[in-house]
């Protein structure tokens, strides 16, 4: 597959009215596409395909699948049915209503593509420097986590090594 960047197209202008009647007051995608625009623009993955090949799907809109298919713990199929039937997601995405999708393989396709180009931490940045620009995200001094929950696993592998080895000694 290879890349042939495009400017990211706006929301088809049916797409928007079919939406806007469904959501009159928007809701999570509808609000990420209006409020934060797109993350992500296809020059950012040009490293990741070759010159010549078959077209790729845009990766600005597979990379934004990925995370709206991470915030609903979908799977593959699922995210892939929901590009083809949710009007939220088509907006998200600049999709034509009629629009019929693509195969679920392409987004393992694509998570092989990022793993080996080694760009995943690239687009973690991107997402976050675009919260970051928008003052969502602020820089804060240090930064504390609760570790009582790993403190008490290891408390738990501790006792069973304690127990393993006084059954062990039992058994000598």
């Amino acid at each position: 597959m290879c890349l042939h960047p495009e400017e990211i197209p706006p929301i088809p202008d049916e797409t928007v009215r079919v939406a806007k009647a469904a959501f009159p007051k928007g809701n999570l995608y509808m609000r990420l596409r209006d409020e934060l625009g797109v993350f992500y623009q296809d020059e950012d993955f040009a490293a990741l395909y070759p010159q010549r090949g078959q077209p790729a799907q845009a990766p600005w809109r597979l990379a934004m699948i990925l995370v709206m298919q991470y915030l609903e713990n979908l799977s593959d199929r699922q995210a892939t049915l929901a590009v083809q039937g949710r009007i939220d997601w088509k907006y998200a995405l600049s999709l034509e209503l009629t629009d019929p999708g693509f195969d679920f393989s392409i987004l393992s396709e694509f998570r092989d593509r990022l793993i080996r180009g080694g760009v995943e931490q690239q687009i973690l940045d991107l997402m976050l420097s675009k919260f970051q620009e928008l003052k969502l995200l602020s820089a804060r001094g240090k930064q504390r986590t609760d570790s009582t929950h790993i403190l008490a696993v290891v408390r738990d592998l501790s006792r069973l090594e304690h127990l393993g080895e006084t059954l062990r000694y039992a058994l000598n």
